[in-house]
């Protein structure tokens, strides 16, 4: 099995910053390393959706409409991490983060996602 555990969520107020971190571990690990990851995230009564994904060599990205400009994905395959800076935040991006791992080495899709993280987190205060 393969893990992903989220940090670095929290109360933020609206325009700061915050840095999410998501370990992957586990016996098959290795089994993802050249898979793309992701992030995505759910609002109360809202069905998930995606902020941002990128390739396993982290030279492709892609964002979510809404959050395009202001957060950026990365990653540290030496370390099994990938990383979402988030800036300029405001009320609305307040959710719950997922971190997820593809099936495919480009990107990342909703109904495809191999494994999930259990969460972390974000609400932002006006």
């Amino acid at each position: 099995q393969v893990q992903l555990v989220e940090s670095g969520g929290g109360l933020v107020q609206a325009g700061g910053s915050l840095n999410l971190s998501c370990a992957a571990s586990g016996r098959y690990v290795r089994t993802i390393s050249n898979n793309a990851m992701g992030w995505f995230r759910q609002s109360p009564g809202k069905e998930r959706e995606f902020v941002a994904g990128i390739s396993w060599k982290g030279s492709d990205t892609q964002y979510g409409d809404s959050v395009k400009g202001r957060f950026t994905i990365s990653r540290d395959n030496a370390k099994n991490t990938v990383y979402l800076q988030m800036t300029h935040l405001d009320p609305e991006v307040t959710a719950v983060y997922y971190c997820a791992a593809g099936r495919s080495s480009s990107a990342v899709v909703r109904s495809t996602v191999h494994y999930w993280g259990q969460g972390t987190q974000v609400p932002v205060s006006s």
